[in-house]
């Protein structure tokens, strides 16, 4: 779980309630119709602009945000260095029970490959192939949540000019354009707490995760390619170690 994303959404939502509690009841922040334009409004319109396939992935999307978490670089090169090891004393078919214990399915495809001997060209080109369409379904994902930071002001702002355009229609009671006004409002409002406190940071969220889980799977293809054309296991990982930050390195690699 990201505690971060889950911390970071309840205590500026939280701010915002406070602010406004602390100047006037939230009762009067709440508005059924301006809710239905912009809450309803800004799911929907998401079937408009992405194509079905695409929108029914939403909430397994959104998931990632909150849900996933990196894989620490230690663990993988420890895995690595491992799988070198043995297969420099047993030969790359002693990785084939390696292989149907991972979970991850591109490491588990990528073990297997190399234990049926494939050519290591080929073994490359399918690697980084699936790479390059993981990049494109992230990519995917991040943009209908850039989408809808977009396009929740904007409905707001529709929402905004509705009220208006009702309110000038009854200019009759001088004392009801105060209170119309601010029902108007409250929609532009709506639009851009989703917009603003929701959806753009859930979409550069998902955008650091697709690096995350870009940059791990390349260590991953580097690592075994490294294995496959048989190079020593410290070599394997000063190769994989120049990847990451001095930080995140494996530190017996010296």
């Amino acid at each position: 779980m990201d505690f971060a994303t889950i911390v970071g959404l309840v205590t500026v939502v939280g701010l915002i309630l406070m602010g406004i509690m602390i100047g006037s009841p939230l009762i009067i922040f709440f508005d059924l119709t301006s809710m239905i334009i912009v809450g309803f409004g800004s799911v929907f319109i998401l079937g408009i602009a992405f194509p079905w396939s695409d929108c029914k992935k939403t909430f397994s999307i959104l998931k990632k945000a909150f849900m996933t978490e990196p894989k620490k670089a230690e663990e993988l090169l420890t895995l690595m260095r491992q799988m070198s090891t043995r297969a420099r004393r047993e030969g790359v078919l002693a990785l084939e029970d390696v292989a149907r214990t991972q979970e991850d399915e591109f490491l588990k495809r990528g073990i297997q490959m190399v234990v049926d001997g494939h050519d290591p060209e080929a073994i490359e080109d399918v690697l980084y192939s699936e790479l390059d369409k993981i990049e494109e379904r992230h990519k995917n994902g991040a943009q209908i949540f850039e989408y809808m930071g977009g396009a929740s002001p904007a409905l707001g702002m529709i929402g905004t000019l509705i009220g208006l355009v009702q309110m000038l229609q009854n200019m009759e009671d001088p004392s009801a354009i105060g209170p119309a006004m601010a029902v108007a409002l409250l929609t532009t409002f709506y639009g851009s707490c989703i917009a603003n406190v929701f959806a753009i940071p859930v979409a550069e969220k998902l955008k650091r995760r697709s690096t995350e889980e870009l940059a791990e799977k390349a260590l991953v293809a580097q690592g075994l390619l490294s294995i496959l054309s048989g190079e020593s296991p410290r070599f394997l990982i000063d190769r994989l170690n120049v990847q990451l930050p001095p930080g995140e390195r494996f530190q017996e690699a010296s």
